[in-house]
């Protein structure tokens, strides 16, 4: 496989990962709403710094100390603590509707305060991210080292664009509807969000706790 071959695979798969629901997509629908189409790539970023890290790591050879049950345990335990407080605080945020889509810094998560941050912690705190690098990523970037550092950069690049062109495209959607999204219905927005991300949570604390007890 040429480096083409690399970048174009990587971009295509990269959308397996990134078009699947999970708490990053749910910190980016509230993003969107809060800070317009900019959050999607301001999310990316910081999902993209940790990636990169993650490469480096992974080709000096660590794969085995992010597979181990114990590591993945407590990489979902606090996971699982870190979503359950961002999604308690979007919960009472929305219950007391103490955010207002006409005025966004009149309150939100703290997450919301930081979308490069948040971008960094969300994908940090899901064990299956951190899991799915350590087989399924591993994997290719261990086919992607056959043509050496330049090889690992092109599969970087291409994963990382699609993960750009997927959220860029939902956050610039839904920002389009702020105009038409009153505080009403965005404050049950919020609640959904928040109820979501709880329910996540809870999946992350019990396979943490499974993982650990393995």
């Amino acid at each position: 496989m040429d480096l083409w071959g690399i970048l174009l695979g990587a971009f295509f798969i990269g959308f397996s990962g990134a078009m699947m629901p999970g708490p990053l997509l749910g910190v980016a629908i509230d993003g969107s709403l809060k800070k317009g189409w900019t959050a999607g790539p301001s999310l990316v970023l910081g999902h993209g710094i940790l990636e990169f890290f993650l490469i480096i790591v992974m080709t000096f050879g660590l794969k085995e100390f992010f597979a181990k049950p114990v590591v993945a345990g407590l990489i979902g335990l606090f996971g699982g603590a870190y979503l359950a407080w961002m999604g308690y605080g979007m919960l009472k945020a929305g219950i007391k509707k103490s955010v207002s889509i006409e005025n966004p810094a009149a309150g939100g998560n703290a997450g919301a305060k930081s979308l490069v941050l948040a971008g960094v912690l969300v994908s940090a705190t899901n064990p299956y991210f951190i899991l799915w690098w350590a087989t399924t990523g591993m994997e290719s970037v261990r086919l992607s080292y056959d043509l050496g550092l330049l090889g690992v950069f092109c599969f970087f690049c291409g994963h990382i664009f699609s993960d750009f062109v997927w959220y860029t495209a939902v956050t610039t959607a839904l920002s389009r509807g702020r105009k038409v999204i009153r505080d009403a219905v965005y404050h049950w927005i919020i609640i959904l969000l928040g109820a979501f991300l709880l329910v996540f949570s809870l999946y992350f604390l019990l396979n943490g706790w499974l993982m650990l007890k393995a």
